[in-house]
């Protein structure tokens, strides 16, 4: 399933995570860790978990009377898709108005600024073999 037109709550997010690393799990098993590390009631999860199913992020199946869910949406997809909507929100579509501002009030360790050259000269390679084509 594409994650394309599916936009995840901050607490949506915390399930899926859980989902991506315990699949499938029970109802029981989403509930039981998700109370110990978010505080969260049973019946929050369980509400999360009816939600997410019904945006088509999440899928359950019925075993021998018991409930289990799992991820529809894959984790880099779910994660495309917010960096895509954070981008657009907040910076108009400018990723480097979002580099810019995110450089102005820390200093960037020197191996995030080797990552960051290395990434742009391998879209450059790739934007010169594209436009030779």
């Amino acid at each position: 399933m594409s994650a394309e037109n599916i936009h995840l709550t901050s607490s949506e997010w915390h399930v899926m995570e859980f989902l991506w690393d315990h699949t499938p799990c029970t109802g029981r098993e989403a509930t039981s860790c998700l109370e110990k590390t978010m505080g969260w009631s049973r019946s929050t999860t369980l509400t999360l978990l009816r939600r997410l199913e019904s945006k088509g992020a999440v899928a359950s199946d019925t075993d021998h009377g018991k409930k289990s869910f799992r991820p529809l949406v894959k984790r880099d997809a779910a994660v495309l898709q917010e960096t895509k909507h954070f981008l657009h929100r907040v910076y108009h579509g400018s990723l480097s108005l979002m580099v810019s501002s995110l450089t102005q009030k820390q200093a960037l360790p020197q191996e995030e600024i080797d990552a960051l050259y290395a990434l742009l000269r391998e879209l450059e390679e790739k934007h010169d073999v594209d436009m030779d084509h």
